[in-house]
């Protein structure tokens, strides 16, 4: 079983991740763990936090000499800002009712008027806190740098089943990918690490790129929707056996984690309820290439490639649907909660679109969950178990299916 948990604050000293179930044997690019933190910390609307972080991870444990050992991976991530906030985010005790006098960072006032949208109010009355910020400073999404981290690990296992992972944004406010249009994995995988938005359409991102601007003029914030694909994933992934095995059910709730995030989608997604049966299901036909292990085919996609809550050797396609970040610079209406008076929203330093940067937040989540499944259909505690009885599998679905 592959799972992770992430520990810290937005404004603490780190982040940390723990991440269990790897198999001994897989040899770590670490390079590629600090790209990928690069990527999710990119994309056009972000915000000043993204000037000052430089995130990378530090290994603490389960890797030896570049190689998993088998027991659970903890990185961490530090948090650059860290100095300016020592004072208000101090983790030790006050004294007699008085925090210490040392510690560097401004002299920070409770926060007591929660953003409509945000965990704020919810999280403060279910956990009896008075100064919202011991709420928001865990709900923020900088907890997402942890789960990118644990991901790219994921994506390094996946990579060993031939499976690789990209994704791109195809509408944000207003401005989008015609309806219809089916982006290949070749398209969304060619988008540079630096891409201002991850869009295909260079005209789209430019419209896209005006609405961010139009937004922030105004104090506003914009949301939009991207798509997860993934390609060269084994047959047989997930079950129809029980409702929690299901492969669609494990990786919406993966994606409705992400903050912000409202809507999940597999393959048509929501079209699937507006057109017929004849335009929804991919129809199956003899395999003349020659490519695929089960000697059939599919003309279209339509699946996402999921059935039955399966994965059928088609490309993996998931889709999320993002709100607008919380944090308003024209702020809505709200209530002190120590007045109990209407006053507008607290302001906490935020971006104007993030998008992007949850496409990439996406990926590793779907990378956590196809990582659990494949260690759970093929099993082995070292990497040259789990290699060996998926070769086997290949084979004897090749031998089933092609030798007639």
């Amino acid at each position: 079983m592959v799972r992770f948990l992430t520990a810290g604050e937005s404004h603490g000293r780190a982040l940390v991740v723990i991440l269990e179930g790897i198999p001994a044997g897989l040899r770590l690019d670490l390079d590629a763990i600090t790209r990928d933190l690069r990527r999710r910390q990119g994309g056009y609307g972000r915000g000043r936090r993204m000037a000052i972080e430089s995130d990378r991870a530090e290994l603490l444990s389960g890797v030896r000499a570049g190689e998993t050992i088998g027991g659970p991976i903890a990185m961490m991530i530090e948090n650059r800002d860290w100095p300016n906030w020592q004072y208000t985010m101090r983790v030790g005790p006050d004294k007699d009712g008085e925090p210490p006098a040392e510690g560097g960072g401004a002299r920070r006032a409770p926060v007591t008027r929660p953003r409509p949208g945000h965990a704020d109010l919810a999280g403060a009355v279910k956990y009896g806190r008075s100064d919202v910020r011991d709420v928001l400073e865990r709900a923020s999404a900088r907890e997402t740098a942890a789960r990118v981290a644990a991901g790219a690990v994921a994506k390094q296992l996946l990579a060993h089943a031939g499976a690789s992972i990209t994704s791109h944004v195809f509408v944000l406010g207003a401005a989008g990918l015609p309806a219809g249009k089916v982006v290949s994995f070749e398209q969304a995988a060619a988008l540079p690490d630096d891409s201002p938005l991850r869009c295909v359409d260079a005209d789209v991102e430019r419209q896209m790129i005006a609405g961010i601007d139009a937004a922030k003029e105004a104090g506003d914030t914009m949301g939009g929707g991207f798509e997860v694909i993934v390609r060269g994933l084994p047959v047989g992934l997930g079950s129809y056996i029980q409702w929690d095995r299901k492969l669609d059910g494990r990786l919406a709730q993966a994606l409705m984690s992400i903050p912000a995030i409202k809507a999940v989608g597999a393959g048509l997604g929501p079209e699937v309820a507006v057109r017929p049966g004849s335009r929804v299901h991919d129809e199956i036909v003899p395999d003349r290439s020659g490519a695929r292990d089960t000697g059939v085919a599919r003309p279209t996609n339509n699946a996402g490639g999921l059935e039955g809550g399966v994965t059928n050797g088609e490309d993996l396609r998931v889709s999320a649907w993002m709100k607008p970040i919380s944090t308003l610079m024209k702020p809505l209406r709200s209530v002190d909660l120590t007045t109990m008076e209407e006053s507008p929203a607290a302001i906490e330093r935020s971006d104007v679109c993030a998008v992007p940067a949850a496409a990439v937040v996406g990926e590793a989540m779907v990378a956590l969950v196809l990582a659990d499944a494949l260690v759970e259909r093929f099993g082995g505690d070292a990497i040259a178990d789990l290699e060996r009885a998926l070769a086997g599998s290949n084979a004897a679905v090749r031998g089933r299916f092609r030798s007639r």
